[in-house]
């Protein structure tokens, strides 16, 4: 990977590979079946995205890549996530959602070039994923899945 070789870092499994609408945290095991009935009842077409661009979060050095075509319909799919769980009292990382996928984590520094060979990406649902601690790194688990509407 050309990021890699250029800013270190360690680089994700291509099993993790994936974009966050909306981070939650710890979640206690007896409210999963709740939370999965709000997600279940956020919707939205299929439609695809566009990875485009890369970018560099010095604070925790992580190298990202950015959609451009397709952030409108993913904002508003995590807006619908951030409404549903809000009004049932579930707490959740309250930053701006910037559509993101994570390729590298601990990076030395920023990629030269904010460019990249784009990627169509066609989003055919919403995940519920866990994070699993395995041997100093993560395993990102798929828990429920639903498609579009």
């Amino acid at each position: 990977m050309r990021f890699k070789s250029e800013c270190g870092g360690r680089a994700l499994p291509a099993r993790n590979i994936h974009l966050t609408l909306v981070f939650l945290g710890e979640v206690a095991r007896e409210r999963l079946p709740r939370l999965e009935a709000l997600a279940a009842a956020v919707t939205v077409p299929r439609f695809e995205i566009r990875v485009d661009h890369v970018g560099y979060w010095r604070h925790n050095r992580i190298v990202w890549a950015g959609v451009e075509r397709g952030a409108t319909e993913l904002g508003a799919l995590a807006a619908g996530l951030e409404q549903a769980l809000a009004g049932d009292d579930f707490g959740f990382d309250q930053r701006a959602h910037v559509p993101h996928v994570t390729l590298l984590r601990n990076a030395r520094r920023a990629p030269a070039a904010a460019s990249m060979r784009p990627v169509a990406w066609h989003v055919t649902g919403h995940a519920l994923v866990e994070s699993v601690p395995i041997e100093h790194a993560r395993l990102y688990r798929v828990l429920r899945t639903w498609p579009p509407a």
